[in-house]
């Protein structure tokens, strides 16, 4: 399946995570589509390596359509931070996800790789209590994501990160599955590199997988999984 993918969409692509993925992303010879909402980042995401950068937001369910016209992947790097403005409204994690998800289903797109969190769902046990009272509404938005996209005709991949760092990539992820799998770390940049991988890696299809760093890690791993991960083709 990874041989068709020629087009990769990237949702979020103005965030930490997205930034990341555009840089891997780039030395490969897949054609990139950033969606960002913001039209002051179309220069900054292009020099980034975006071949095309489509302005709008995935609340909007005719932004998302229009996104998704002739996409073979999406990686899906959208989210909320915690706040005041994440207490009222509609979140991007929930609805704006739902609304790429099924763009993409209409679309008939290959692959979507969703970056959840551990805390989700199964995984709540691998969130300390008091972030996870903190970040609950956000929490409640990605696992209806998450259960849409299950739901939906798409292959997917769901990772479900530890806490975010913008520390240099590690290098030596350890995968869990299962929901309380693992706890702890991951810097972005290594979640950038397996979301790319997963579309290319067919033991990650249809999967939600719990990531974190090695030297991330905290307490005891469960459930821990081996993948190969598959990296796109280099120009």
């Amino acid at each position: 399946m990874g041989s068709t993918i020629e087009t990769v969409l990237v949702a979020g692509a103005n965030g930490e995570t997205g930034r990341e993925i555009l840089n891997q992303l780039r030395g490969t010879d897949l054609l990139v589509k950033a969606l960002t909402r913001s039209p002051g980042t179309i220069g900054a995401l292009e020099r980034l390596g975006a071949d095309e950068v489509v302005v709008g937001t995935p609340l909007n369910q005719a932004d998302a359509d229009r996104a998704m016209s002739g996409v073979d992947a999406v990686l899906c790097a959208v989210g909320a931070r915690p706040g005041p403005n994440a207490l009222v409204g509609d979140l991007v994690d929930g609805a704006g996800v739902i609304n790429l998800i099924d763009a993409a289903s209409e679309a008939d797109v290959e692959r979507f790789v969703l970056e959840s969190s551990i805390g989700v769902g199964d995984s709540a046990a691998g969130m300390p209590r008091p972030i996870r009272l903190l970040m609950g509404r956000i929490l409640n938005a990605k696992d209806r994501a998450e259960a849409r996209l299950r739901e939906s005709k798409l292959t997917y991949t769901v990772l479900r990160t530890g806490g975010l760092t913008n520390d240099p990539p590690s290098g030596e992820i350890v995968v869990g599955e299962g929901g309380d799998s693992v706890s702890g770390w991951i810097p972005r940049a290594d979640v950038a590199r397996l979301m790319v991988a997963a579309l290319f890696t067919p033991e990650a299809e249809n999967r939600t997988l719990e990531i974190v760093s090695r030297e991330g890690l905290r307490g005891a791993p469960k459930n821990v999984v081996s993948l190969t991960w598959t990296e796109p083709t280099a120009v």
